[in-house]
Formats: C-alpha cells, sequence, structure tokens
C-alpha cells in the first residue's frame, strides 16, 4: 500500500461522516459502522423501532455516494422476480429478453425487509454475495460498486418475518441507532421544521473513488498475532455452552475486513487488536444465537460478544505499531 492510501480512506470516510450529519441527527459512533461496511464492501443491517432515522440514514449515504440509486419496499405481496427480474417475450424481436428487477441498482435500500416473505428475502442473497443473478440458467452482472443496505422492524412487531441465518450472515454489518437523546430530538425538530435537508445533499465522491477505497482497505496489513486474535474470538462462539449457533467462517472475514477499514479510516495501513474489537461490535452480534433465549434473560448477543471479547487474550503489538 502506498503512503497516501490509508489517508485517502480516512479523508473520504470523513467526507461520507460530514455530509450524512448535514441530515441525520446522532453521534459519530452511530453512523461509523455504516460507513465502514459501505467502504469496504460489506453489506448492512440497521435494525431497530420504527421513526427512528434507518431510512434517513440510509438516504443520505446513498445521495453523498453519488452511486445509482434504487430502493426496494418489501410488503408481503413482494414476489422474488420483482426483485432479481424475469424473462419476458418481446413480440418486436419476437424473442425471450430479459427485463430488470428492482435490485438492478448500485446502492440498493432493502425497507423493511423482515416483512416480505423468506422465499422473497432469499432473492437477494445470490446479488448480495456474488454481485450478479442467475435468472433460468443465465448470469446477469449487477453494476458496480454494489452495496445493498436494509432496515428491519423488530421481530416482536406484528407483520415481521424473521431472517433466516442464512440471510443475516450475509450483511457484514449490523446495527441499532436507539431513541434520540432529547438535545438531539430538538435539532431534529429544527432541521425538518420547514423542508427536508435531504434535499440537499450533494455526491461527494464517485463509484470510482469508491471502488479504490474498497482495494485500499483490502490491503490493509494484517499480523500473524492479529490474525490468531480474531480467530480466538470467533472460535469461542463455537464451542457450545453459552452460544446455540456460533459465528461462521464468513464472520472471520468479515470481522478481518471491518478491522481493515477501521484501522484505515484512522489513517492506517496495518491492523491493531482495538480495530477488532471495535469491529466485533458491530459484525459479530447479528451470527450468533444464544443457548438461552435473550428475551427471557439480561444478557443478549452484544453482551456475550463483550465477554467473549474479554476472555480472549489480546495479542502484543510493537510500541511503534500501535497508534
Amino acid at each position: 500500500m502506498s503512503e497516501s492510501s490509508p489517508g485517502m480512506v480516512k479523508a473520504l470516510y470523513e467526507e461520507l461522516e460530514n455530509s450524512i450529519m448535514k441530515v441525520f441527527v446522532g453521534t459519530g459512533d452511530s453512523i461509523r459502522p455504516v460507513i465502514l461496511g459501505f467502504l469496504s464492501g460489506m453489506h448492512v443491517l440497521l435494525e431497530d423501532i420504527p421513526g427512528v432515522g434507518k431510512t434517513t440514514l440510509a438516504l443520505a449515504l446513498a445521495r453523498s455516494s453519488g452511486l445509482d440509486f434504487g430502493r426496494i419496499q418489501f410488503t408481503p405481496d413482494l414476489l422474488p422476480g420483482d426483485i432479481i427480474g424475469m424473462t419476458v417475450w418481446d413480440p418486436d424481436s419476437r424473442d425471450f429478453r430479459f427485463k430488470a428487477g428492482a435490485v438492478n441498482h448500485q446502492f440498493i435500500l432493502a425497507d423493511e425487509i423482515n416483512r416480505a416473505s423468506e422465499r422473497t428475502q432469499s432473492a437477494l442473497l445470490e446479488a448480495m454475495a456474488e454481485g450478479q443473478l442467475s435468472v433460468e440458467g443465465e448470469k446477469h452482472p449487477l453494476p458496480q460498486p454494489f452495496f445493498v443496505i436494509a432496515t428491519q422492524n423488530p421481530i416482536t412487531f406484528a407483520g415481521t418475518f424473521m431472517l433466516p441465518e442464512s440471510q443475516t450472515d450475509r450483511f457484514g454489518v449490523s446495527t441499532a441507532l436507539g431513541y434520540p437523546g432529547e438535545d438531539h430530538e430538538k435539532t431534529i425538530l429544527r432541521r425538518f421544521r420547514e423542508s427536508n435537508p435531504l434535499e440537499t445533499l450533494t455526491a461527494v465522491c464517485t463509484p470510482r473513488e469508491i471502488l479504490q477505497a474498497r482495494e485500499e482497505i483490502s490491503r490493509v496489513e494484517l499480523a500473524e498475532n492479529v490474525e490468531e486474535y480474531i480467530i480466538g474470538i470467533c472460535s469461542r462462539t463455537r464451542k457450545g455452552g453459552r452460544y446455540r449457533l456460533g459465528v461462521s467462517p464468513r464472520g472471520s472475514i468479515h470481522l478481518m475486513r471491518a478491522a481493515q477499514a477501521e484501522a484505515a479510516a484512522h489513517g492506517r495501513d496495518f491492523v491493531i487488536p482495538e480495530d477488532v474489537s471495535r469491529a466485533a461490535g458491530y459484525v459479530l452480534p447479528h451470527r450468533v444465537r444464544l443457548s438461552s433465549d435473550p428475551r427471557n434473560s439480561q444478557i443478549d448477543e452484544h453482551h456475550m460478544i463483550s465477554q467473549t471479547l474479554r476472555e480472549q487474550k489480546v495479542p502484543h503489538v510493537p510500541v511503534g505499531r500501535h497508534s
């Protein structure tokens, strides 16, 4: 990695954050996982109650990114073909042709994804994993860079379908926003008093810069003992006991990539253990299932991941590299 590479990612992160914060009211910590997921090429899941800003945050990132945008409103009657497209008869050419579905954009907002059936939810799987679609045996590449940000309401809300583990694991990042504090809510009222500030946002980067950032993040150095730290954390979730379902190898890859993004956003070309532990809080909890139902306990997946981090030995990083 060239000397300027970490600085490029750091500058791009800060430009996106500043742009989003013109609309979305909250702390930098609340939007950091979303921006880092986007820059590193991982899809993002926002889970929270209605009305706390999930869609506003997604739209602000979309406008700031400058990518071709598409929104899919998930409903119980949405069909897989509506998402991925279908082959239709063209009377002019007297032949069948592919009609692209709603997913054929660079930036996809999958709004309230868990209001559709599991069959429809799964239609996003190949697109999220491979950046392409298979329709009647033919491959159709999606425009690059490709990114999905999905919102969902808690499963306890009426009309929701639980995302299957195979779908949840495709999301590199998952985070919640929570209720705003009183001062933040006052700011929200003032910003939206006369008009929607989203309309004023313009792109702060280009698709080419986003692809470059993803390439630079993937080149961030990972020492062997930091690799072992990642493996050790994930391995602890697979040993039964407190966990019914542990972190998959895909989850380990996503944790590595998020740690690389954390490092690059701090202007470094190498990962330190703190990058891993920060990333674990928004990369791992949505992948695991606990042996006991968290709804009947004060311990949830986030608390359990935090406990696992405390139990895992932190590797030594040379003083000269710890910055």
